[in-house]
């Protein structure tokens, strides 16, 4: 217990760049594994949570760009949203990684592009906005005529009808498939360091530690369920957190026509 509760101290925050500096070499312990993988779910909810929360305001505007009748609106907000769904994630950090590294060596205020904290985040950003975009996009469309009709029929126009009507409903009819979106971001975020972005010291997310061990015992079969282990925890929060957000947009809705949440994972994407 003693010797656990000190691998704690050590490798705890190892991904950050506190504590021990070199990996364990030997004799490997469940501590250190279950430790040194926690350690790298930070990164993958760091990437999670960011990408999330910049791309939600992102996905509303390509969304509202798409429906927009001005095609100078709706034709770049198209032709993102097919380029981020129509290429696979791990291109997409390939060539970005590439593409950063000629941004910098042609103009060095690129340089932390290059690193994944900020580089692989906005690879991230940007293709959860163009799949966040979509669902968005068909949730516009899905609103009833009878509810901009009332609010029209009270004289809200414009931005007022916008904020008090079409967004709040937009994003209760979204907020299922909104959910599965997060979800499978998360378990995204394990190909940063699998891509061209490379793992600096050996500071690398909960995959990268968990291939680690994999890799140095021959036996995939202990690292890989603590790996899971720990994603099903994240997946289980995520779905508790977004529940009751779900729970909050669907609040004046009798309770035997409340929406509830449908967890289907992306199995392909």
């Amino acid at each position: 217990m003693v010797d656990c509760f000190q691998t704690i101290m050590d490798y705890g925050l190892r991904s950050q760049g506190i504590g021990e500096r070199l990996l364990p070499r030997t004799d490997f312990t469940l501590c250190q594994q279950f430790t040194l993988i926690g350690s790298g779910m930070i990164w993958n909810i760091y990437f999670g949570v960011c990408a999330l929360i910049a791309g939600f305001f992102l996905a509303t505007t390509l969304a509202l760009g798409k429906t927009s009748h001005s095609a100078w609106l709706r034709k770049p907000s198209e032709w993102f949203i097919f380029l981020f769904r129509g290429s696979p994630l791990f291109i997409q950090f390939f060539f970005a990684y590439f593409l950063f590294l000629s941004l910098k060596s042609m103009i060095p205020f690129f340089s932390p592009l290059t690193s994944a904290w900020l580089g692989a985040l906005v690879v991230l950003f940007l293709n959860t906005s163009a799949y966040s975009a979509e669902i968005f996009h068909g949730a516009l469309k899905s609103i009833p005529k009878g509810d901009v009709e009332a609010a029209d029929a009270y004289g809200l126009s414009g931005w007022p009808r916008f904020k008090r009507v079409i967004w709040p409903t937009m994003l209760r009819l979204a907020w299922p498939a909104y959910t599965n979106e997060a979800i499978f971001l998360f378990h995204a975020t394990t190909l940063v360091f699998f891509s061209g972005f490379p793992a600096w010291q050996q500071r690398g997310d909960a995959l990268y530690y968990a291939s680690y061990f994999a890799d140095k015992t021959f036996n995939p079969f202990i690292p890989n369920p603590i790996l899971a282990g720990y994603f099903i925890i994240l997946t289980l929060c995520v779905i508790g957190l977004f529940g009751l957000v779900n729970r909050r947009l669907n609040s004046h809705l009798p309770a035997n026509t409340r929406q509830k949440l449908r967890i289907r994972p992306n199995l392909i994407r």
